[in-house]
């Protein structure tokens, strides 16, 4: 008593010198959890890559990640923090050399009326039309040496060839789009990382020669034909744009979203009803049993069925994520090891960011692997008290589950979507287990019978669908079903990660650090979030579309609608909070010319020729005028610190920002 009352604070100084000397107890605890951070160092490395306005040197990149491995593998005793930066280094190399090794054709410019002959390798199916991907010679569309992947959509009336099939086709083509905002979704990235070179449009084919060999891809084929059902082509063909275009975003906005994405939830249940038939058949093989359990030919067996289901789905990357979760799985058991774990979760990440480091930067890959992370988390080290009761245990256990999984996801739906479902519980736990005991099992149930000619099992399931649908709809009916969201910027995205990250890895002694450190950095992402400026002023690279920040605070373009740019609206109003599929504000001009009058500068765009020969010269001689944007290149040397080219956004305070689209994904024009 006598020490804290001569000294108030020095109670307060004796326990944080206890905590400090507890620095060491800590420290020496996360042993066991520092592989843990394996996936996480790399994966930031290889986003830091990505997000890059350059591009780094190769021979540096390739050196830089053979030093890292040979530091990391074959040097003992490396310090743990200069182990951490060298699984940093190594990522950020890795994804650079295969981006060089990967060199996917590029396309230098649209073309229209082309003639030209290829192999159908994929057809994909959605709603409307179907999209054939065709391997055609490279040098034929001007995209290099070698062989390029083409994607065309062919209308409803065109029957779509088969897989296999050599065809001549008349097809036009277009360049896959950079960003149109700053970190938005790139599309021509993700084209280069899956292999494909262009998209278009298809008018007719001519078969020139039939596929003459059988593979999975024709089965797929096959078994489309046969059912007829857009329920099998998303559950077991992996044809994801299969289901309604309607009827997409309300099963996003009740947070079922992902049944139309064949990843862990469709792996389960599969793999559950394969080991339990195979577990009733070698039960009864005495001769089997005697010598081993049941159970170790039953998961060789199920495995065997997981591998023709994964590649019968299309091998996308949800899906074999599952699968090598579900692979450890079975190990484990049939080795008696622990079956779901924190470390089997960062193999299958390691193993998939190997195959592809851009499949860290997809939000199938981020989602799917947020949920197992959260998953595993919560049952593996947190424990939760389960009620005895069965029932309760089991409404419990979905309503904790889907609880988790909703908010470890919460920061990527956010980042990709810039929207939120708040009833995505509610959806979770009344319509997913309709999917699990009724849909899911009358659709696969359907796969053979279809065979048959058999069709009652798929139209039973479509017509229990229906009444899921209406259900659904009654959910997104409800006040604030879906709110808009600001844009998150990949800063705040990474420290919201390395917060939950902190949370999940860090072991703890007495004081809970980990969640300490969750909740400082999640607010600190939060903060940047909520106070990061909104552009108020869009131009696309060509300048074909600009957008306005009007007197409402809504966007005011150029165009109503461009073709060119047709996701463009979308992207730039969610950058401004507002709700996508709403009709584009146009902004009509004077004498051909927008001017955009702001407190910090002012702009004007001009989008046709003639104003802008008839004007440029009074804009340009105009010290009011701060910025010129011309759907025409200018070449004006006297007001080139004016004239803006490429794409652009203004901030409030007159802030340029462009959009660098010179990455090794970015088609050079001719």
């Amino acid at each position: 008593m006598g020490y804290t009352n001569h000294c108030p604070n020095c109670l307060i100084i004796k326990q944080m010198n206890n905590y400090t000397h507890r620095i060491p107890e800590l420290l020496e605890n996360q042993s066991v959890n520092l592989f843990l951070w394996v996936p996480f160092l790399m994966a930031l490395g290889g986003a830091l890559y990505f997000n890059l306005s350059f591009e780094p040197n190769i021979v540096l990149c390739l050196c830089g990640m053979g030093l890292c491995i040979a530091g990391i593998m074959f040097i003992s005793r490396v310090p743990i923090l200069l182990r951490a930066v060298l699984l940093f280094i190594f990522g950020f190399c890795y994804a650079a050399v295969f981006t060089y090794i990967l060199d996917t054709p590029l396309l230098p410019r649209d073309m229209h009326g082309l003639d030209i002959s290829g192999v159908v390798e994929h057809i994909d199916y959605t709603a409307d039309k179907s999209r054939i991907y065709l391997r055609v010679n490279a040098n034929d569309i001007n995209a290099g040496d070698g062989d390029a992947v083409v994607r065309v959509s062919a209308r409803s009336d065109i029957t779509p060839p088969n897989i296999g099939d050599t065809i001549h086709a008349k097809i036009g083509l277009f360049r896959p789009s950079g960003a149109d905002a700053p970190e938005s979704f790139d599309y021509a990235r993700w084209s280069y990382f899956n292999g494909l070179t262009a998209t278009g449009y298809l008018n007719g084919y001519d078969v020139v020669s039939r596929a003459n060999y059988a593979g999975i891809a024709q089965l797929r084929n096959y078994i489309h034909n046969a059912s007829d059902s857009f329920l099998v082509d998303t559950l077991v063909l992996g044809y994801k744009n299969a289901v309604p275009e309607n009827d997409g975003p309300v099963w996003t906005a009740t947070g079922v979203g992902h049944v139309w994405s064949i990843s862990g939830f469709h792996i389960t249940l599969v793999s559950a009803w394969l080991f339990a038939i195979f577990y009733l058949i070698f039960r009864s093989i005495a001769l089997i049993t005697r010598r081993i359990p049941a159970r170790v030919p039953a998961l060789i067996c199920a495995w065997a069925g997981l591998l023709f289901y994964l590649f019968l789905s299309g091998c996308d990357v949800a899906t074999v994520r599952a699968f090598l979760m579900a692979t450890l799985v079975f190990a484990a058991f049939i080795f008696g090891r622990n079956a779901i774990s924190m470390r089997n979760v960062c193999i299958a990440f390691c193993a998939i960011f190997l195959m592809n480091p851009h499949y860290v930067m997809q939000p199938g890959f981020q989602l799917s692997f947020a949920a197992i992370f959260g998953l595993v988390w919560l049952w593996n080290d947190v424990r939760p008290r389960l009620p005895h009761n069965k029932i309760l245990k089991l409404i419990y256990t979905a309503i904790l589950t889907s609880l988790v999984a909703t908010i470890f996801t919460a920061p990527f739906v956010v980042a990709h979507f810039n929207s939120l479902p708040i009833y995505g519980l509610v959806g979770n736990l009344i319509l997913l287990p309709i999917f699990s005991v009724a849909i899911m099992p009358l659709v696969m149930i359907g796969v053979f019978c279809a065979l048959f000619g058999w069709m009652w099992p798929t139209s039973t399931a479509e017509y229990i669908y229906d009444i899921t649908l209406n259900m659904a709809h009654k959910i997104t009916a409800l006040p604030y079903a879906t709110i808009t969201l600001p844009h998150v910027s990949n800063l705040a995205l990474c420290i919201i990660v390395i917060g939950l990250a902190c949370m999940m890895f860090i072991r703890p002694i007495k004081i809970k650090v980990n969640y300490i450190l969750c909740v400082i950095l999640v607010s600190v992402g939060i903060t940047i979030i909520a106070s990061a400026p909104r552009p108020i002023f869009y131009a696309t690279a060509d300048h074909e579309l600009v957008a306005f920040m009007g007197k409402d605070g809504h966007l005011e373009f150029s165009k109503s609608r461009a073709s060119n740019h047709y996701f463009t609206f979308d992207t730039w109003k969610q950058f401004n909070g507002e709700d996508i599929g709403t009709k584009n504000k146009r902004r009509k001009p004077i004498d051909g010319i927008w001017i955009y009058d702001t407190p910090n500068f002012t702009l004007a765009y001009i989008q046709k020729f003639v104003p802008l020969m008839n004007n440029i010269t009074r804009l340009c001689n105009d010290d009011n005028i701060d910025y010129i944007v011309s759907y025409f290149d200018v070449n004006a040397p006297q007001c080139n610190n004016k004239i803006l080219r490429g794409g652009v956004v203004i901030y409030e305070s007159g802030r340029l920002e462009y959009i660098k689209l010179t990455r090794p994904w970015h088609s050079r024009p001719e």
